[in-house]
């Protein structure tokens, strides 16, 4: 009997050092609590006979942690990630994998994703274009660097053209008169360095079911705003522009000296203007340069090499208002009379109408981008119907640089970065574990586990996949210890403790007894 009650004794201290553990743990993220699981003991007849066995004790049969769900609670780290169902987090440790339920990552000098010991948080990576690259999963080191333009190639118009509209009032066509045409859009486009640009599109109707299309760049865009650009930037046009300047706010002003500043400045300025028409704004056309050559002749119809009686202000604003590109006409749109798009017989027209338009915007003042941008410019989900004129929507491709801001992370582990332009881009995604049996796992504290030959090989995948849980950021697991069934299951193996301990009292008693007798 005292074998007996020394095994209870042994397995009630295991029990309490099971529950003392997963009291200690009640606040440890992603902690799993254990349960001592015990069997009984008997000594085999030797002749094999039921009935003939004896009871010797209790021995600890398992130590089994339980893998049900902890509480979800929020945190402020967008980083602090919790899992919602089945599966692991992939953890490397120098070259070993491990497993944990602990989300709680930051970055490392790398901008590498790692958990308070160091162990990398492995996932997919993704191209230039945000694809995640599925495959073997790697480590996640996040790419933070400037999100680079994106030129527009394509621009999407969705309107209603209300079949009640008229025909303008006025005719030809003038971009700067409403009063001749029937509907003006704007929809934002980047040219190849990022820089945004406004495409406008104006709609003129000139017969029952027929609408002529123009397009312009930036409203009123100036071919000689290059030039004028070329003249400022100038460092003898600067200084010339200084010396005027001071005259001018000279105490007290002096009218020759102001005079013969302006002089100065016409002598330096006029000479720019004669480079700068040899290299003119990219994407001018003929007429164009005609026209600045003639804005040129203007100011110095008596080619003395200076403009004369004007201020530097008024040299350049009579450049800048020498020529506007004009908005061009880029097609002409057909409907039937259910009101959709008629591109049959748009197609039958002289000359033939096919969509997409090819827009050819022209790009001033010059930015040091090619030019001019090409643009498909698609009609397909254009209407007349009965109802009012209004733009539903009309898009464009293409965006600006952004630098990186900040993460996000949604329930299918892809790591959106958001950047400054308003972009986002998948930067990578968290991949994840599963075993057939999680009770083999081995554990090796910290919150990690390795695989082992009782638990499978893992089966890796994506979150909210297969048997693998959504993911959730700003969050983390909890541990699934229930602290008020601990402190009553201590108190039953505080009991069993006490009754073991009784019986080896009273067997010693027994023997007491035995041994008195005379």
């Amino acid at each position: 009997m005292f074998q007996q009650g020394l095994s209870g004794l042994n397995a009630a201290s295991k029990s309490l050092d099971v529950i003392g553990n997963n009291i200690a743990n009640a606040s440890t993220v992603g902690f799993k609590a254990s349960q001592a699981q015990f069997a009984d003991l008997y000594a085999n007849s030797l002749n094999g006979v039921s009935g003939n066995n004896a009871g010797i004790g209790v021995s600890v049969a398992k130590l089994a942690q339980q893998f049900t769900q902890g509480n979800i609670e929020t945190s402020n780290n967008p980083l602090d990630v919790s899992i919602n169902g089945g599966g692991f987090f992939r953890m490397v440790v120098n070259g070993a994998v491990q497993y944990t339920r602990n989300g709680q990552f930051h970055e490392d000098e790398t901008h590498t994703l790692v958990n308070a010991q160091g162990a990398q948080l492995t996932g997919y990576l993704t191209n230039s274009a945000g694809q995640v690259l599925l495959g073997a999963p790697v480590p996640l080191t996040l790419d933070k660097a400037d999100l680079k333009p994106v030129e527009t190639t394509t621009a999407n118009f969705k309107l209603n053209l209300s079949s009640k509209e008229t025909v303008p009032e006025k005719i030809p066509f003038d971009p700067t008169d409403p009063k001749s045409y029937n509907k003006q859009t704007q929809v934002p486009v980047y040219d190849t360095l990022g820089t945004e640009h406004i495409m406008t599109t104006y709609y003129v109707k000139t017969a029952a079911n027929t609408w002529d299309v123009y397009a312009a760049a930036d409203g009123k865009e100036l071919v000689s705003a290059g030039v004028v650009s070329s003249i400022n930037l100038d460092e003898g046009v600067k200084t010339a522009r200084a010396a005027y300047d001071a005259a001018v706010h000279a105490t007290p002003p002096v009218e020759a000296d102001i005079a013969a500043a302006a002089s100065a400045y016409s002598v330096v300025a006029h000479d720019v203007m004669v480079a700068a028409a040899t290299t003119p704004p990219a994407s001018a056309t003929d007429e164009q340069l005609a026209a600045i050559e003639a804005a040129f002749t203007a100011l110095d119809p008596t080619q003395s090499g200076q403009i004369t009686g004007m201020t530097p202000d008024q040299i350049n604003a009579k450049l800048a208002a020498a020529v506007t590109v004009p908005a061009v006409k880029v097609g002409t749109l057909l409907f039937d009379k259910s009101g959709n798009l008629d591109e049959g017989a748009m197609a039958l027209m002289d000359p033939a109408q096919k969509l997409p338009f090819v827009v050819a915007l022209p790009i001033f003042p010059d930015t040091g981008a090619e030019g001019p941008m090409q643009v498909n410019a698609t009609f397909g989900d254009m209407t007349q119907y009965g109802s009012v004129t209004n733009d539903q929507g009309s898009t464009a491709d293409g965006y600006s640089a952004g630098s990186w801001q900040r993460y996000s992370i949604d329930e299918n582990g892809v790591i959106m970065g958001q950047y400054s332009n308003g972009k986002s881009r998948a930067m990578g995604q968290i991949a994840m574990a599963n075993f057939a049996s999680v009770d083999g796992l081995t554990p090796l504290g910290n919150n990690a586990w390795a695989e082992s030959s009782a638990s499978g090989t893992p089966i890796i995948g994506v979150p909210n996949a297969g048997s693998m849980g959504k993911l959730r950021a700003s969050s983390v697991e909890s541990s699934n210890t229930d602290l008020t069934a601990e402190l009553v299951n201590m108190i039953t193996a505080q009991r069993v403790y006490q009754a073991n301990a009784q019986t080896i009292k009273t067997e010693d008693s027994i023997l007491q007894t035995l041994v008195n007798l005379r």
